[in-house]
């Protein structure tokens, strides 16, 4: 088959050890994003399958329309920017393992990773030093502090592990179903909503983007945490109500974010309010970009691609287009 695969910005994927698995396809690696549906549809005339890089590309039902040869799509996670009903329609099926094995690692590290950077004033302070001034405050360790963790998840029990073992008092909070099992397990729940945002000194996002959990954190639930308190997403910036996170910030109630997300992204704006917000960590989605991340997530992806050519597709999203 021609396997296209978009966005991989570093020219990583080709080096990994899953890339063999694509051995024997006419294999296309475009390093860059294209953003005009035009030009982008020109780009994959020929593709019989076309990889994503997680969300970094919207697959619309007018691209589709462009792509008469296009028969599968691969992909890892859900798939909020895939028109599922749009690809039924043209009989191109949509593979993608939502589960995969074990934690996101990567992801579960890099949130751990700016709370520590929040906590100890790590930008500043290196900011500091590398401009001649030596220190420029004073941080906060993390033992002893509550970490609530929002979503009963992989990531979140990662995350879990690495705070108890720094010291940390763990609680959550997760919807009805996630508490549920929280509590089965003897984890630690908050009394209500209210009392998880309020008793925690770092609230930390771990829950899927789905209609369901899109502006899930509102402003009511920030305005409970204390000036003192910082809050870390490494998850989706849908999560939290649009402009929240800033107006939070603004008043002061988180006293920090530490972000790996944005509602836009590549967000290139320097001069966003939200990116250039003082009391604002940021990193560039990078929560899952290592090369071990990678080569896990993308043996799932490739051996999608293996299944469907050897007629027999697995993780299908919507079968009815393998049928046609």
């Amino acid at each position: 088959m021609k396997v296209h695969i978009l966005d991989d910005w570093f020219d990583t994927l080709r080096y990994l050890p899953c890339f063999k698995i694509l051995d024997g396809h006419d294999v296309t690696v475009w390093t860059d994003h294209e953003p005009d549906e035009a030009a982008l549809a020109g780009r994959l005339a020929d593709a019989d399958c076309v990889v994503l890089f997680r969300e970094r590309t919207k697959i619309t039902r007018g691209l589709l329309e462009r792509l008469p040869k296009l028969r599968l799509i691969s992909q890892r996670g859900t798939w909020p920017h895939v028109d599922v009903e749009a690809c039924s329609a043209r009989g191109v099926l949509l593979c993608s393992n939502t589960g995969g094995d074990g934690a996101n690692c990567a992801a579960a590290e890099l949130s751990f990773a700016l709370m520590l950077a929040a906590m100890r004033q790590l930008p500043q302070q290196m900011a500091s030093v590398k401009s001649g001034n030596w220190q420029m405050g004073v941080g906060r360790g993390l033992r002893g502090r509550v970490l609530g963790l929002y979503g009963y998840g992989r990531i979140g029990r990662a995350l879990a592990d690495y705070a108890r073992a720094f010291g940390m008092e763990v609680i959550w909070w997760a919807s009805e179903a996630g508490r549920a099992r929280a509590l089965a397990d003897g984890a630690n729940v908050a009394e209500s909503r209210a009392a998880f945002f309020a008793q925690s000194d770092i609230v930390s996002l771990h829950l899927r983007l789905t209609p369901e959990t899109r502006g899930i954190v509102t402003a009511e639930d920030l305005a409970q945490m204390s000036p003192r308190s910082v809050l870390v997403n490494t998850s989706r910036a849908g999560l939290i109500a649009p402009g929240v996170l800033l107006e939070a910030l603004k008043a002061g109630r988180p006293g920090q974010a530490a972000v790996d997300v944005f509602d836009r992204e590549p967000e290139t704006n320097a001069a966003d309010p939200l990116l250039a917000h003082p009391n604002l960590i940021a990193t560039p989605h990078i929560g899952y970009v290592t090369e071990d991340e990678f080569d896990k997530q993308f043996s799932d992806i490739f051996a999608q691609v293996k299944a469907y050519a050897e007629g027999a597709p697995i993780h299908m999203v919507n079968p009815s287009a393998a049928a046609r």
